[in-house]
């Protein structure tokens, strides 16, 4: 049961597509069974990554 889109790939893909396309902003898409769509952004040294995510579980820790 992995990740249905692999956000470390895409900190690695955005800068290369950013150097050979020039632009900064991506819409990514991850065609695999379970698939998804990334909105990436090239922000200098950081790849910032948004997409459509559901909470699966919750909870609380007291220290």
């Amino acid at each position: 049961n992995e990740d249905p889109v692999t956000g470390s790939a895409h900190c690695a893909l955005i800068p290369f597509w950013k150097s050979k396309l020039h632009k900064t902003t991506f819409r990514a898409r991850q065609v695999s069974g379970r698939g998804g769509e990334l909105f990436c952004e090239d922000a200098r040294k950081r790849v910032f990554i948004a997409g459509k995510a559901v909470c699966y579980l919750k909870g609380s820790i007291f220290i």
